[in-house]
């Protein structure tokens, strides 16, 4: 339980609430004191306040975060493959079908299960315990993830993925052939109204998103694609394909063909770079998309 409150000196004068508040409580995500700010654990005066709140000298500022809630997570003796291990993090290659981390309705199975057996220690450091994840892939796409091993690694990962000085590099099997060899897609995110297990791009609302793109190869009808992000929303990839109208193979939730395969999204996390989050080398990993996505390739490439 972290309890306290803080009155704000004139050196804070106009920061923002969420930086002012990572200064203050250093041990908490960026994305964890946003989550807190909107849901009224941290009051100013009083009040809830946006993230950008200017601060001003004398604000009250109230804390008050309950302790994590300690999830019943059982370890699981699944084949999990460790492309790299320290004792401070771990980079997984994360096969598809796989769940990142339990859920009402996926309580096992998980990749924190896995994670659970095979490591000795993860960061405990978020709110309700999802141990060591920093970030997440979707159930159907595979690839690589780096975890966190303890607390002080965890918020290091957490920040250079805000800041994106962490590189993650996607490829896909699209439908359709980009005319472009290379571009950006800019477009805000928000889940969707008619059916929120879906997101989709809007104008006026929803949370600033950015994909770059570059095509690898052109087959008939489809194309193969590196995506980068510059930002990490949920679906992004995903739907940012849709939004340009090139929808990403075996992605039947947003439209994306199933002829050539049915199984989810070809879409494989196949670069991670970042800063070692202690010894500040530059790491960078690399791996093959499994074996279901490259035999579509390949029988793509015998018909061009």
């Amino acid at each position: 339980m972290i309890e306290k409150e803080i009155i704000a000196n004139e050196e804070s004068h106009n920061l923002r609430l969420d930086k002012y508040i990572m200064i203050e409580i250093p041990d908490i995500t960026r994305s964890r004191i946003k989550n807190l700010i909107e849901s009224g654990e941290i009051l100013v005066n009083g009040a809830i306040k946006k993230c950008g709140y200017s601060m001003r000298a004398g604000d009250k500022i109230y804390v008050n975060i309950a302790p994590p809630v300690q999830l019943d997570l059982e370890p699981c003796d699944i084949p999990l493959e460790i492309v790299y291990q320290d004792e401070h993090l771990a980079v997984i290659n994360k096969p598809r079908g796989m769940v990142t981390h339990p859920a009402m309705g996926s309580p096992n199975g998980t990749l924190v299960n896995a994670l659970l057996y095979q490591l000795d220690s993860l960061s405990d450091i978020n709110g309700v315990i999802r141990p060591g994840i920093v970030h997440r892939l979707d159930k159907e796409t595979s690839g690589l993830m780096v975890v966190a091993k303890s607390n002080k690694a965890h918020l290091s990962l957490s920040e250079q993925i805000a800041t994106k000085t962490c590189r993650r590099t996607y490829i896909a099997l699209v439908d359709g052939v980009i005319k472009r060899d290379s571009g950006e897609i800019i477009g805000n995110i928000e889940r969707s109204r008619k059916d929120r297990t879906l997101m989709i791009v809007v104008n006026d609302s929803g949370r600033f998103a950015e994909t770059h793109f570059k095509v690898l190869e052109r087959y008939r009808g489809y194309c193969l694609v590196e995506y980068e992000l510059k930002t990490g929303r949920t679906h992004q990839i995903r739907v940012h394909s849709r939004h340009i109208g090139h929808t990403i193979v075996g992605d039947a939730a947003y439209g994306g063909s199933v002829k050539l395969f049915k199984g989810g999204q070809l879409l494989h996390a196949y670069k991670l770079s970042f800063d070692h989050p202690i010894t500040g080398e530059r790491l960078e990993f690399n791996c093959e998309p499994p074996e279901c996505f490259n035999n579509v390739v390949t029988l793509l490439r015998s018909k061009v």
